[in-house]
């Protein structure tokens, strides 16, 4: 059965051309291998080049967007299947549930949420999928430095790092998923609850 890889990117053009040209990468090098892409059914930006790339290689692409974005210019129409929620957070859902495995492209607020929830969602044993964050140029430094930061502070358990995996090319991102064997980790909670002293 083909793997389903839910792809998450900027809907920003003004970005530079080393995102654009990782994006088509990425949708080109998914449709050799055989990956259908699940993504939020967008035309511009980093979105559109993915799905632009997948079908230049004759691959599958399943848009997922919100009725409010299914609009003439905004919605990538030659997608092969197209579904439309009523809102973003049922958007998210459907494509968590459509998908093998997930891959976090450079990106703003909307990325950067969706990578945080489904990292989220795996800590807490909703699924052991998969999921990626390709830093390209960078990009990520800052959040990895973060996620650095909650677990030297104890937010976070240092084991937390294998709920993902960090690429710097689309082989690497894709190679891993090709290979990837689920994650054991322990529970979420770093002690067992204290009782609070007054």
């Amino acid at each position: 059965m083909e793997k389903k890889i839910c792809v998450y990117s900027a809907s920003s053009c003004a970005v530079d051309d080393v995102f654009f040209e990782t994006a088509r990468e990425l949708g080109r090098e998914m449709a050799r291998r055989g990956f259908k892409l699940i993504y939020g059914g967008g035309l511009v930006g980093l979105m559109g080049a993915v799905a632009k790339g997948v079908h230049e290689f004759g691959g599958t692409v399943i848009g997922v967007i919100p009725e409010a974005l299914n609009l003439k210019g905004i919605v990538y129409d030659l997608a092969d299947q197209l579904i439309v929620t009523k809102g973003m957070r049922e958007r998210k859902a459907v494509m968590d549930e459509l998908s093998d495995a997930f891959i976090a492209l450079p990106g703003g607020f909307g990325t950067l949420e969706e990578i945080l929830e489904i990292i989220t969602l795996k800590q807490l044993r909703y699924h052991n999928k998969p999921i990626v964050i390709m830093n390209i140029e960078g990009y990520y430094d800052p959040l990895l430095a973060q996620f650095d930061r909650s677990i030297e502070k104890h937010f976070a358990k240092a084991e937390c790092e294998k709920l993902y995996r960090i690429a710097y090319s689309v082989d690497e991102a894709l190679s891993y998923i090709d290979n990837y064997e689920p994650v054991e980790i322990g529970t979420k909670w770093l002690t067992e609850v204290k009782e609070i002293k007054s």
